[in-house]
């Protein structure tokens, strides 16, 4: 991954092949962010006006190349909007600065190393920073044939090193940041990767193989339930929708403890690693994306494995429900009930909507251990992304204050979210004359139909929230800020955010 460091040294004076500055979108024109100054005395304090005849206005994501001035010693300033100036002695938010330095960082690829004098006015602009470029460095090149070879014709290999100049090496603060910026830009391209990986090869065993290796060499604590150990336990949920597959389901418990712990979360998420529909069968044009519905599976580990490497002062229970979803002579069919390991029964009226079935087994799972509060992460349903797009997940929860700490908590860390509401009219709509609840019920309000199927298996008296990343786990158009095409690792940052909240005394 793209190497970061601080630095103290001159603009003019680092060997790098670029210089990062930013441009911002003033009431008058294009003005030249702070950390640039000393370009801009290079160029006589005309910087702005340079660039606005190059075309730059400082709108976010903007990108304008020009020649570095007599004296540098890298050959390239790039200019990188920031949007909107802020006001007068305003700093620029943390986003703002996230997004411009993935832009910088994706738009320098093929590059070994650049300095980036960003905005940089604390500790936290730096982690932003830092957070940014190594994130939009990312990329996933491991089933091309150029590989990330930087010699090849056709491929660029990412980035290799930036450097955030004025920043403190030998502040304890900025050196948090960073190693904070690191740890959880680390885990979350880990997501990334597993997301992206073709379902040929990534499927229940070998996702379970991959978390077992990442808990031995983090210190946390992994049990792996097999497909005899779900049928001894009478996980139904979990069994049903892996039954039409030729690769098992697993469910894969990692189990992050402190010693200073005084709260303990219970984190799930859904692992479907193909989703074909079953026998109900997805529609052609469906498909082609259906590696990314273990989305939330990879935020889930991803945010154990960031909480363990950062030593953070709270217990941290991942559930990761893994199974393959395939049409086969012995996939469940629509119509067949399942006992689930609650004890209840679900009537499956549609095969495609799988995810919930795992998420109760581990919902219920966890439940057991009885956590301070449970989150469960899912690509759940298409109805989430009709209601809020391809950019934002819903919040559903049974506990409005915890709801709304997640959205600020989500917010805060540069990921949109948007809490749902759980209509209690909806619920009769999944009476089954078979069984205890049917898997479907109104097909209007169907990501909260969902969510309210979901509580059904929270245990009583446990604070639980819901979110359904359906729309922002896999990003199906041009890279974005910091953002990438294909897997994105939606909620990674919230829930480490969550977890940090918590260790704190913060949240719960």
């Amino acid at each position: 991954m793209t190497a970061l460091t601080l630095s103290t040294a001159a603009a003019s004076g680092l060997r790098a092949d670029a210089i990062v500055i930013g441009v911002a979108k003033g009431a008058n024109g294009p003005v030249v962010a702070p950390g640039a100054e000393a370009v801009d005395k290079a160029y006589d304090g005309r910087l702005a006006g340079v660039l606005e005849t190059l075309g730059a206005s400082g709108g976010e994501g903007e990108v304008t190349k020009l020649p570095a001035p007599s004296g540098f010693k890298a050959p390239l300033i790039l200019a990188v909007g920031l949007g909107a100036a802020p006001e007068k002695d305003a700093d620029y938010d943390s986003e703002a600065l996230r997004k411009a330095a993935g832009v910088a960082a994706r738009a320098l690829a093929g590059s070994k190393k650049a300095g980036f004098a960003l905005p940089l006015g604390d500790s936290a602009a730096a982690g932003a920073l830092g957070e940014g470029a190594l994130l939009g460095a990312y990329s996933f090149d491991a089933y091309k044939a150029n590989g990330q070879d930087p010699k090849a014709k056709n491929g660029k290999a990412p980035l290799a090193e930036v450097t955030l100049l004025g920043g403190k090496p030998r502040d304890k603060a900025y050196k948090a940041a960073i190693e904070r910026a690191v740890a959880v830009s680390e885990e979350l391209n880990r997501a990334r990767d597993l997301i992206n990986t073709p379902p040929n090869d990534l499927n229940p065993e070998s996702f379970a193989a991959v978390a077992q290796a990442a808990a031995k060499e983090h210190g946390i604590k992994v049990q792996v339930l097999d497909e005899k150990a779900l049928v001894k336990g009478g996980y139904g949920g979990i069994l049903g929708v892996g039954a039409g597959s030729a690769a098992g389901p697993r469910l894969v418990k990692l189990s992050y403890t402190s010693s200073k712990a005084r709260k303990h979360l219970a984190f799930i998420g859904k692992g479907i690693t193909y989703d074909s529909g079953g026998i109900s069968l997805k529609p052609a044009g469906h498909n082609e994306t259906m590696k990314c519905d273990m989305s939330g599976a990879a935020a889930v580990f991803a945010a154990v494995v960031a909480a363990a490497r950062l030593g953070l002062e709270v217990n941290v229970t991942g559930w990761l429900a893994l199974a393959e979803n395939m049409p086969s002579g012995s996939a469940t069919r629509p119509g067949d009930v399942l006992r689930m390991y609650s004890g209840k029964t679900v009537e499956v009226l549609n095969t495609d909507a799988e995810g919930r079935l795992v998420l109760a087994d581990a919902l219920w799972a966890a439940s057991q251990e009885k956590p301070d509060a449970i989150v469960d992460v899912a690509t759940l349903t298409g109805a989430m992304v009709l209601a809020l797009g391809n950019r934002t997940f819903g919040i559903m929860g049974n506990d409005d204050a915890f709801r709304a700490a997640l959205h600020e908590a989500a917010e805060e860390v540069g990921e949109p979210a948007w809490p749902m509401p759980l209509p209690e009219h909806l619920r009769k709509g999944m009476d089954s004359a078979t069984a205890d609840i049917a898997n479907m019920g109104e097909r209007m309000g169907g990501g909260l139909v969902a969510g309210l199927f979901l509580r059904e298996f929270v245990g009583e008296g446990i604070t639980w929230a819901h979110l359904d990343i359906a729309g922002p786990a896999f990003n199906e158009g041009g890279p974005f800020g910091y953002t990438p095409k294909g897997g994105t690792g939606s909620a990674v940052r919230t829930l480490v955010r969550v977890a940090e909240l918590t260790a704190a005394g913060e949240l719960g």
